[in-house]
């Protein structure tokens, strides 16, 4: 048995790979062909660079009709139809929210109710018309933007899995920094592969540690899972978060309120589809541990978790569906 690993900086994050079987140049070629998708993902799907469709449909689909490429074109009727069964907790069109809370330049900020209610104005699904019959894409008013951070990552390890799978690879595990891995069979020395989460204390919290990579952090995981031909996806509040007045703001806007999120610090979801686990991850983790038996209902045989601040003296509240917690 032949082990292949391979690495690739795309996304603002690093990707790792590891793939097992018995031919070596096999793997390698299968390997580089999956990262060369993430990348060439990257330039159709970022928010922030001028060859992108994204960029393209943010200048360009309030003036006018904008056709895309059939793929990215389902991928957004993806997107609203996530939105609709989310009840718009979900949803792409959260960037002008993005950049008035200044998350964008990393210059956080709390804005001006005028400057808040003007961005809020333009989120929506409902401003975001898709023309089926020739793939085009019109925004409804000025203002309105597109932003797949919360989608487009599970896409691009969604793709990569595919591609793996179509070169005959049955043992791999695709990580994508510390928000999605993707398991491929299972390890040769195992029926699955063993994912641990890092506790939200650590304020990097994320994916940490599986059989096959290193350890990143030597305290004990939050929790851990076991994949085989799933997709973990983990969405935290930290990362580009801001202190003002001592309250901390982090990165994930509730489309419902134009506010950062306070339903939790931390979720997880398990499920056979990276694009699904990554948005319904941050799903969860803007309505928190409260509504966690209606996130379940979405899915079936969807695993999950969530963290949240504790109550009656308690440090974390944690509910958990399929998870193993060490300290529990």
């Amino acid at each position: 048995m032949t082990t292949v690993t391979l690495a690739r900086h795309a996304m603002a994050t690093r990707f790792e790979l590891v793939l097992h079987g018995g031919d070596e140049a096999a793997l390698r070629s299968a390997g580089e062909e999956a990262l060369d998708e993430i990348t060439r993902l990257e330039d159709e799907l970022s928010y922030f660079r001028a060859t992108s469709q994204i960029y393209r449909l943010n200048q360009e689909a309030a003036h006018q009709p904008v056709r895309v490429t059939p793929w990215l074109f389902r991928l957004l009727q993806h997107a609203r139809r996530l939105t609709e069964e989310t009840g718009g907790t979900f949803d792409i069109t959260v960037a002008p929210l993005m950049r008035c809370w200044g998350f964008y330049t990393r210059e956080g900020r709390v804005p001006e109710p005028a400057a808040l209610a003007e961005a809020w104005a333009c989120v929506g699904m409902n401003l975001v018309e898709l023309n089926a019959a020739d793939s085009t894409v019109r925004f409804a008013r000025p203002g309105v933007q597109l932003d797949l951070g919360s989608i487009g990552k599970g896409y691009a390890v969604e793709r990569a899995g595919e591609l793996l799978r179509e070169a005959g690879v049955t043992s791999a595990l695709l990580h994508g920094g510390t928000s999605t891995v993707l398991a491929i069979g299972a390890p040769p020395d195992a029926d699955g592969w063993k994912i641990g989460i890092e506790h939200p204390a650590a304020r990097d919290a994320g994916i940490i540690r599986n059989s096959q990579f290193p350890i990143r952090n030597s305290s004990a995981p939050l929790a851990t899972v076991s994949l085989r031909d799933q997709a973990l996806s983990v969405s935290a509040v930290w990362g580009k978060s801001f202190t003002a007045a001592d309250k901390s703001y982090g990165h994930v806007i509730d489309p419902r309120t134009g506010q950062p999120t306070e339903g939790a610090l931390l979720a997880a979801i398990v499920l056979p589809s990276a694009t699904e686990s990554d948005a319904l991850s941050t799903m969860l983790l803007t309505l928190g541990a409260d509504e966690f038996e209606q996130v379940l209902r979405l899915r079936e045989g969807l695993r999950a978790l969530v963290a949240g601040s504790g109550t009656e003296g308690k440090a974390l509240r944690v509910e958990s569906r399929g998870f193993e917690l060490p300290h529990r």
